[in-house]
């Protein structure tokens, strides 16, 4: 049976551990925080390559950042990462091949071949955590575009600057669907700019109705978004994974988004793949697309 030598690389952790081709995690799990400079974090990775190379057929690296479609560069760093991330040259690192793709296709993927929507033809998966990221399958592949950056869920949600976005554009999905944009909502509807996001999860839990209006605030733009992309890509269902997910009423989100929706129902689940989704996805297609 092939396995990989899995890597997950963020802007706060790298994880990295050993996956068969059947998607288990067949080794204990490394976990490091994020090295602040490019040589440390070239070093960290053939470390670990170095340590587990004889183990393993290939290497499979989920990362945070477009990648190109032949799965071997990153194309441009992302704001939580080292200045000059994608100039690495990932492949020298190994004498085996070593596999490239963006952690959100990755765990949309484990989604696809072990978890929620397993089964699907077309599916979307949204991660919704301090930002958003996601993923588009359609077919069995993953929607790569024409130069490895689709699928970012980076869409305009309104025209009329309302809110700036962390990328330094105006009103983008991140900016009223992730848990940044939570926070957000909350210091404007309360006039408190010390609220967080843990303050308004534990007023809905108290049945705070203040905050209970804030979180259907950022709910309704949330589904607001996943109207828009079941229009476009009339998929079978819609994923959510990431920290903020576990907060979603799906079954409520499910039913304002078929209300509104022009194309044929669809279901909203919550990602069932795990923690690790990105590695164990990135796994699977090294194995898949390589041998």
């Amino acid at each position: 049976m092939k396995k990989a030598l899995a890597f997950d690389i963020g802007g706060t952790k790298i994880y990295s551990t050993i996956i068969d081709e059947a998607g288990n995690i067949i080794s204990e799990i490394d976990k490091f925080a994020t090295p602040k400079t490019l040589d440390e974090i070239k070093q960290l990775l053939k470390t670990q390559i170095e340590k587990h190379e004889t183990e393993v057929d290939i290497i499979a690296i989920a990362t945070a950042g477009a990648v190109n479609n032949e799965n071997n560069r990153v194309l441009g760093s992302t704001g939580n990462l080292v200045e000059g991330y994608y100039t690495i040259d990932f492949q020298a690192l190994s004498n085996k091949k070593v596999f490239l793709e963006n952690d959100a296709n990755a765990a949309a993927w484990a989604e696809y071949k072990i978890g929620a929507s397993k089964g699907s033809n077309v599916s979307v998966m949204l991660t919704l955590g301090t930002g958003v990221g996601g993923g588009i399958i359609i077919n069995n592949q993953i929607l790569k575009g024409k130069s490895g950056a689709a699928g970012e869920m980076h869409f305009k949600m309104y025209p009329d600057k309302r809110r700036k976005c962390t990328c330094g554009s105006w009103d983008c999905f991140e900016a009223y669907a992730s848990g940044t944009a939570l926070k957000w909502d909350a210091e404007e509807m309360l006039n408190n700019p010390d609220v967080t996001t843990y303050d308004v999860m534990e007023g809905v839990k108290n049945s705070n109705p203040q905050m209970i209006a804030i979180f259907d605030r950022w709910q309704n733009d949330l589904t607001m978004g996943i109207i828009g992309l079941a229009n476009i890509f009339d998929p079978d269902c819609v994923i959510l994974s990431g920290s903020m997910a576990q907060f979603v009423d799906t079954k409520k989100v499910e039913e304002n988004v078929n209300k509104e929706i022009v194309t044929t129902p669809i279901s909203v689940k919550k990602g069932i793949a795990g923690n690790y989704s990105g590695m164990i996805g990135v796994a699977l297609l090294a194995i898949e697309r390589s041998f």
